[in-house]
Protein backbone atom coordinates (compact mmCIF):
# COMPACT_ATOMS: atom_id res chain seq x y z
CA UNK A 1 0.00 0.00 0.00
CA UNK A 2 1.35 3.51 -0.78
CA UNK A 3 0.52 7.09 0.10
CA UNK A 4 2.24 10.42 -0.58
CA UNK A 5 4.22 12.43 1.93
CA UNK A 6 4.21 16.26 2.16
CA UNK A 7 6.64 16.56 -0.75
CA UNK A 8 4.40 14.53 -3.02
CA UNK A 9 6.84 11.60 -3.04
CA UNK A 10 5.47 8.09 -2.79
CA UNK A 11 5.82 6.68 0.71
CA UNK A 12 5.34 3.05 1.65
CA UNK A 13 2.57 2.36 4.13
CA UNK A 14 2.65 -1.05 5.64
CA UNK A 15 3.18 -3.28 8.58
CA UNK A 16 6.55 -3.48 10.30
CA UNK A 17 7.65 -5.95 12.98
CA UNK A 18 10.55 -4.86 15.19
CA UNK A 19 11.80 -7.79 17.23
CA UNK A 20 14.65 -8.33 19.65
CA UNK A 21 15.66 -9.49 23.08
CA UNK A 22 15.21 -7.64 26.35
CA UNK A 23 17.04 -4.29 26.34
CA UNK A 24 18.11 -4.82 22.75
CA UNK A 25 17.05 -1.30 21.73
CA UNK A 26 13.93 -2.35 19.81
CA UNK A 27 11.63 0.25 21.38
CA UNK A 28 14.16 3.04 20.81
CA UNK A 29 14.44 1.93 17.17
CA UNK A 30 10.65 1.89 16.75
CA UNK A 31 10.28 5.34 18.29
CA UNK A 32 13.03 6.80 16.10
CA UNK A 33 11.44 5.25 13.02
CA UNK A 34 7.98 6.56 13.93
CA UNK A 35 9.40 10.05 14.51
CA UNK A 36 11.09 9.98 11.12
CA UNK A 37 8.01 8.72 9.28
CA UNK A 38 5.78 11.23 11.08
CA UNK A 39 8.04 14.17 10.22
CA UNK A 40 8.42 13.10 6.58
CA UNK A 41 4.69 12.61 6.04
CA UNK A 42 3.25 15.24 8.39
CA UNK A 43 1.01 12.68 10.08
CA UNK A 44 -0.05 11.79 13.61
CA UNK A 45 1.29 8.97 15.78
CA UNK A 46 -0.64 6.87 18.27
CA UNK A 47 1.42 4.87 20.75
CA UNK A 48 -0.45 1.82 22.02
CA UNK A 49 0.81 0.59 25.40
CA UNK A 50 -0.01 -2.95 26.50
CA UNK A 51 1.79 -2.86 29.87
CA UNK A 52 -0.09 -2.79 33.16
CA UNK A 53 1.27 -0.83 36.12
CA UNK A 54 0.62 -3.58 38.65
CA UNK A 55 3.58 -2.80 40.93
CA UNK A 56 6.19 -0.10 41.56
CA UNK A 57 8.74 -1.64 39.23
CA UNK A 58 6.29 -1.65 36.29
CA UNK A 59 5.22 1.89 37.16
CA UNK A 60 8.87 2.93 36.95
CA UNK A 61 9.41 1.10 33.64
CA UNK A 62 6.28 2.69 32.16
CA UNK A 63 7.40 6.16 33.25
CA UNK A 64 10.76 5.64 31.52
CA UNK A 65 9.06 4.54 28.30
CA UNK A 66 6.70 7.52 28.50
CA UNK A 67 9.65 9.91 28.77
CA UNK A 68 11.22 8.43 25.61
CA UNK A 69 8.39 9.39 23.28
CA UNK A 70 7.20 12.83 22.12
CA UNK A 71 4.52 14.48 24.25
CA UNK A 72 2.57 15.23 21.06
CA UNK A 73 1.89 11.54 20.44
CA UNK A 74 -1.44 10.16 21.54
CA UNK A 75 -1.17 7.28 24.03
CA UNK A 76 -3.74 4.51 24.08
CA UNK A 77 -3.64 1.88 26.83
CA UNK A 78 -4.79 -1.56 25.68
CA UNK A 79 -3.44 -4.37 27.88
CA UNK A 80 -6.25 -6.57 26.57
CA UNK A 81 -8.85 -6.19 23.83
CA UNK A 82 -6.19 -4.84 21.48
CA UNK A 83 -8.13 -5.30 18.24
CA UNK A 84 -11.24 -3.73 19.75
CA UNK A 85 -9.25 -0.67 20.85
CA UNK A 86 -7.67 -0.02 17.46
CA UNK A 87 -10.36 0.59 14.78
CA UNK A 88 -10.76 4.22 15.84
CA UNK A 89 -7.07 4.82 15.19
CA UNK A 90 -7.65 5.39 11.48
CA UNK A 91 -7.33 9.10 12.34
CA UNK A 92 -3.66 8.45 13.11
CA UNK A 93 -1.48 7.56 10.17
CA UNK A 94 1.12 5.73 12.27
CA UNK A 95 0.34 3.29 15.08
CA UNK A 96 3.12 1.97 17.33
CA UNK A 97 2.17 -1.04 19.47
CA UNK A 98 4.49 -1.69 22.42
CA UNK A 99 4.52 -4.51 22.99
CA UNK A 100 3.09 -7.73 21.63
CA UNK A 101 4.82 -9.74 24.36
CA UNK A 102 3.04 -8.12 27.31
CA UNK A 103 -0.26 -8.29 25.43
CA UNK A 104 0.23 -12.04 24.98
CA UNK A 105 1.15 -12.47 28.65
CA UNK A 106 -1.92 -10.54 29.82
CA UNK A 107 -4.27 -12.76 27.78
CA UNK A 108 -2.49 -16.07 28.37
CA UNK A 109 -2.62 -15.77 32.14
CA UNK A 110 -6.40 -15.47 32.09
CA UNK A 111 -6.81 -19.13 31.02
CA UNK A 112 -3.56 -20.95 31.77
CA UNK A 113 -3.84 -23.83 34.24
CA UNK A 114 -0.84 -25.46 35.89
CA UNK A 115 -2.68 -28.80 35.98
CA UNK A 116 -3.38 -28.63 32.22
CA UNK A 117 -0.44 -26.73 30.68
CA UNK A 118 -1.24 -27.70 27.08
CA UNK A 119 -4.99 -27.02 27.27
CA UNK A 120 -6.53 -24.51 24.84
CA UNK A 121 -6.29 -20.82 25.74
CA UNK A 122 -9.60 -19.43 24.46
CA UNK A 123 -9.06 -15.85 25.64
CA UNK A 124 -5.64 -15.65 24.01
CA UNK A 125 -6.71 -17.43 20.82
CA UNK A 126 -9.66 -15.05 20.37
CA UNK A 127 -7.49 -11.98 21.05
CA UNK A 128 -4.79 -13.17 18.64
CA UNK A 129 -7.20 -13.99 15.81
CA UNK A 130 -9.06 -10.67 16.13
CA UNK A 131 -5.81 -8.73 16.09
CA UNK A 132 -4.44 -10.56 13.06
CA UNK A 133 -7.68 -9.78 11.24
CA UNK A 134 -7.36 -6.10 12.19
CA UNK A 135 -3.74 -6.09 11.04
CA UNK A 136 -4.64 -7.58 7.66
CA UNK A 137 -7.17 -4.79 7.05
CA UNK A 138 -5.34 -1.84 8.64
CA UNK A 139 -4.99 1.23 6.42
CA UNK A 140 -2.34 2.85 8.59
CA UNK A 141 1.38 2.40 9.09
CA UNK A 142 1.74 -0.15 11.91
CA UNK A 143 4.93 -0.67 13.91
CA UNK A 144 4.79 -3.76 16.12
CA UNK A 145 7.35 -4.31 18.88
CA UNK A 146 7.86 -7.89 20.06
CA UNK A 147 10.35 -9.90 22.08
CA UNK A 148 12.43 -12.77 20.76
CA UNK A 149 12.23 -15.24 23.66
CA UNK A 150 13.22 -18.50 21.99
CA UNK A 151 16.99 -18.15 21.79
CA UNK A 152 17.76 -19.24 25.35
CA UNK A 153 17.18 -22.39 27.33
CA UNK A 154 13.79 -24.08 27.60
CA UNK A 155 12.22 -22.76 30.85
CA UNK A 156 11.56 -25.10 33.78
CA UNK A 157 8.08 -23.80 34.70
CA UNK A 158 5.11 -25.03 32.62
CA UNK A 159 3.63 -21.53 32.32
CA UNK A 160 6.98 -20.17 31.07
CA UNK A 161 7.28 -22.99 28.50
CA UNK A 162 3.75 -22.32 27.26
CA UNK A 163 4.45 -18.60 27.07
CA UNK A 164 7.65 -19.23 25.08
CA UNK A 165 5.78 -21.50 22.67
CA UNK A 166 2.93 -19.03 22.16
CA UNK A 167 5.33 -16.11 21.73
CA UNK A 168 7.28 -18.01 19.09
CA UNK A 169 4.11 -18.88 17.19
CA UNK A 170 2.84 -15.30 17.46
CA UNK A 171 6.12 -13.87 16.16
CA UNK A 172 5.95 -16.20 13.15
CA UNK A 173 2.39 -15.07 12.39
CA UNK A 174 3.32 -11.41 12.75
CA UNK A 175 6.40 -11.79 10.56
CA UNK A 176 4.31 -13.47 7.87
CA UNK A 177 1.72 -10.67 8.01
CA UNK A 178 4.26 -7.82 7.99
CA UNK A 179 5.92 -6.21 4.99
CA UNK A 180 9.12 -5.53 6.90
CA UNK A 181 10.82 -7.33 9.81
CA UNK A 182 13.77 -5.87 11.68
CA UNK A 183 15.83 -7.69 14.30
CA UNK A 184 17.46 -5.38 16.84
CA UNK A 185 20.64 -6.69 18.49
CA UNK A 186 22.69 -4.56 20.92
CA UNK A 187 21.06 -1.42 19.55
CA UNK A 188 21.80 -2.34 15.93
CA UNK A 189 18.84 -2.79 13.59
CA UNK A 190 19.30 -5.71 11.20
CA UNK A 191 16.72 -6.01 8.39
CA UNK A 192 15.58 -9.61 7.88
CA UNK A 193 12.53 -8.99 5.67
CA UNK A 194 12.08 -5.98 3.40
CA UNK A 195 9.25 -4.36 1.51
CA UNK A 196 8.67 -5.91 -1.89
CA UNK A 197 9.07 -3.54 -4.82
CA UNK A 198 5.87 -2.64 -6.59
Amino acid sequence: MVEHDKSGERASVGRRLIIGGARSGKTAHAIALAKSLSAARGVNVTYVATAQALDQEMQHRISLHRAERPATWRTLEAPTGLAQALPGEESSNIVVIDCMTLWLSNALLQDFREDAPTAPLPTWEAERDKFLQWLSLARVEVLLISNEVGMGIVPLAPVARRFQDEQGRLNQMLAAACDQVTLVVAGIAVPIKSFRAG
